[in-house]
């Protein structure tokens, strides 16, 4: 192969993995609550073998799968998307991040508040549309941050933008996330910039994420060693902190993703293109928005079908997910410890079930191998069952 593109639906889950109660996530499905929805219209990849898939049961099973279809255990002791996204580049996260169920400690805030010059709001596991909306007033009056956390392991600041430019809200960003180190380590720094007046605040599009650096090489440090191309689209630059990357651009939505990923596909390049499409998960997973969450699939849907009759003979379409994000789980709004799908698609694909396999990291395993990268992960390559 010369070229794939790995696209992570984010949050797109399909089913609960066997551990998911050690979780709070028993009976979780994205995948599953999605297909309640009417405007659930997803042909291309029910085409492609997503309704084969061990264990899904929603969607119709095609009699000729047009691609190559599985899912994905997730290894890491975590759900959450830096871990997940390592694990799918290769390497897996025996260890979970460390999490804030009661909040910060002023061990984590006194030197917060010091480097930054700010008080700060909040402290507490809590979504970012009720924080905003609990605490927004309080911050525009006094310039205090408003910092929260999640089940997720994350440090999230969030500032309104004629208070805290967003520049000024990165720079308090790289602050935390050179002092959250040790065992402090939290997976993500999150800038989270809003609008708005009382009463009407709404979070905007320049968020930005600040994670930890991976602790090893993942396969965007193989592939650029190797002197090809990774081109990184979304979240991607930020999840793996910039590492591994000859050429990057963020997204403004799904659809601005998708276009950015049909710019790449023009390009002659060589090597990989990693995106990552977030509102599955922001606007509409955490948010459990079920027709939401439909009618984006339906979109992505729609734009796979014209883009796969783009693909030159050497190229591979991997579809994956980092976790789940089930809109219709009502015990939490945080992500859920679910099975990824896993389709394989192009005109070199051969059709045929991957069944269950144990790791994301057979995903860069995969890539390596097609890409003839010396690479080492504990995944396993699906290369020889996908080609024809």
């Amino acid at each position: 192969m010369k070229r794939v593109f790995l696209i992570v639906l984010d949050s797109f889950g399909v089913g609960a993995l066997p551990d998911s109660a050690a979780f709070g996530d028993a009976g979780s499905n994205t995948l599953a609550s999605c297909a309640t929805s009417p405007l659930l219209q997803i042909p291309t990849m029910t085409a492609a073998g997503l309704g084969a898939i061990d264990g899904v049961t929603c969607l119709p099973r095609p009699a000729r799968p047009l691609g190559a279809y599985g899912r994905l255990q997730e290894a890491s002791m975590g759900k959450d998307t830096t871990i997940g996204h390592w694990e799918i580049a290769g390497v897996v996260s025996p260890e979970p991040m460390p999490t804030y169920p009661h909040g910060f400690p002023e061990e984590v805030l006194a030197p917060f508040r010091a480097a930054t010059g700010r008080g700060t709001l909040c402290n507490i596991p809590i979504s970012g549309t009720e924080a905003i909306a609990r605490y927004g007033d309080e911050h525009v009056r006094t310039g205090d941050l408003i910092v929260y956390t999640s089940a997720d392991s994350v440090f999230q600041i969030a500032a309104h933008e004629a208070v805290v430019p967003p520049e000024e809200l990165y720079r308090i960003c790289r602050i935390a996330r050179g002092q959250l180190t040790g065992k402090h380590g939290v997976g993500r720094v999150i800038a989270r910039p809003f609008v708005g007046t009382s009463g009407h605040y709404t979070r905007t599009a320049n968020r930005h994420d600040f994670s930890l650096e991976p602790p090893r090489d993942t396969i965007l440090d193989a592939v650029k060693a190797a002197g090809l191309d990774v081109l990184g689209v979304g979240k991607i630059h930020d999840i793996f902190a910039g590492r591994g990357l000859t050429d990057y651009v963020y997204n403004q939505s799904n659809l601005d993703g998708m276009a950015h990923t049909s710019d790449y596909a023009a390009r002659d390049f060589h090597g990989l293109c990693f995106v990552n499409l977030v509102d599955f998960d922001m606007v509409y997973g955490h948010r459990r928005n079920i027709d939401g969450y439909a009618a984006a699939l339906s979109e992505f849907d729609r734009w796979l079908a014209g883009f796969l009759d783009t693909l030159h003979a050497d190229d591979l379409v991997l579809i994956t997910a980092d976790h789940g994000c089930d809109p219709g789980y009502t015990k939490t709004t945080d992500h859920t410890r679910e099975y990824v799908p896993l389709l394989a698609l192009g005109p070199g694909v051969k059709p045929g079930n991957l069944g269950t396999r144990s790791t994301f990291a057979d995903i860069a395993a995969t890539v390596a191998e097609l890409l003839g990268v010396d690479f080492h992960t504990p995944g396993r390559s699906f290369a020889s069952a996908i080609l024809r």
